[in-house]
C-alpha cells in the first residue's frame, strides 16, 4: 500500500530492529518515553506500537505469559471491561535466542476500555491490544510487543479531536495496512543485533 510500506527501525540506539510503517513516528520526539520503552504512533489514527523491555518474570509460566501480561497492561491502564479474544498460541523466533537458539513468542489479543493519559473513566476508548511476549531467558528479559487499535472513540476522550468520535475507520478504508498486521511484522522481523544491551547477563 502506498506509504506503509515496511521499513527498518531502529530500537534502543540501534541494539535491536523491528520493521513497520514509516506512519508511526518515535513519540519521543514529541514526550519523553522511559528508558526501557520504545513507543510509535500513528496520530491520524491514534494507533500506537510500544516496544518495552522487562525483568524476567520467573514466576510466570511460558504458557500462559502473554495472557498475563495483557492483563497486568490493564490493571496498569485502570482498564474497563478486559476481555482477552484469542490467546493465539506459540511462535519460534528463530535466531532470536542469544547464542542462536530459538526463542520462545506468546501472543494474546485482547479489548479493553482505556483513557488517554490522565483523562478519568468517563473518556474511556474501546481498545483493541495485541501483545507478544519473546521470552529472552538467557538475558533475564521479558520483551513485550504491544499495538493499540482503537474501535470506538469516545466524544470526551482528547483523541475525538484529531480522529473524531465514534467507530474508527478501518485501516483498509484509510488505505493503511491492518493493524494486526503491523503488529506482525512488527514481531516476526525483531532481531538484536547487540546483546550487550542486556547488561552482565550477555
Amino acid at each position: 500500500m502506498p506509504g506503509d510500506d515496511c521499513l527498518v527501525r531502529p530500537l534502543f540506539g540501534g541494539a535491536i530492529t523491528s520493521c513497520f510503517p514509516p506512519r508511526f513516528q518515535d513519540v519521543s520526539n514529541i514526550r519523553e518515553a522511559p528508558d526501557h520503552q520504545e513507543v510509535f504512533a500513528d496520530p491520524s489514527r491514534d494507533e500506537s506500537l510500544i516496544f518495552e523491555l522487562l525483568d524476567l518474570k520467573h514466576e510466570v509460566g511460558d504458557d500462559g505469559s502473554a495472557v498475563w501480561f495483557l492483563r497486568d497492561l490493564a490493571n496498569e491502564q485502570d482498564a474497563a471491561e478486559t476481555m482477552v479474544l484469542e490467546h493465539s498460541g506459540t511462535l519460534e523466533a528463530v535466531g532470536l535466542g542469544y547464542g542462536g537458539g530459538p526463542t520462545i513468542v506468546k501472543m494474546a489479543v485482547g479489548q479493553m476500555a482505556i483513557s488517554k493519559g490522565r483523562q478519568g473513566r468517563e473518556a474511556q476508548n474501546l481498545v483493541r491490544v495485541y501483545l507478544a511476549n519473546l521470552r529472552l531467558k538467557e538475558v533475564s528479559t521479558d520483551v513485550l510487543i504491544t499495538a493499540h487499535e482503537p474501535i470506538l472513540i469516545n466524544p470526551l476522550s482528547e483523541s475525538a479531536r484529531t480522529v473524531g468520535a465514534g467507530p474508527a475507520v478501518p485501516a483498509a478504508q484509510s488505505g493503511c495496512l491492518p493493524v494486526a498486521e503491523v503488529f506482525k511484522l512488527a514481531v516476526t522481523n525483531f532481531k538484536v543485533h547487540d546483546w550487550s544491551l542486556f547488561g552482565s547477563g550477555a
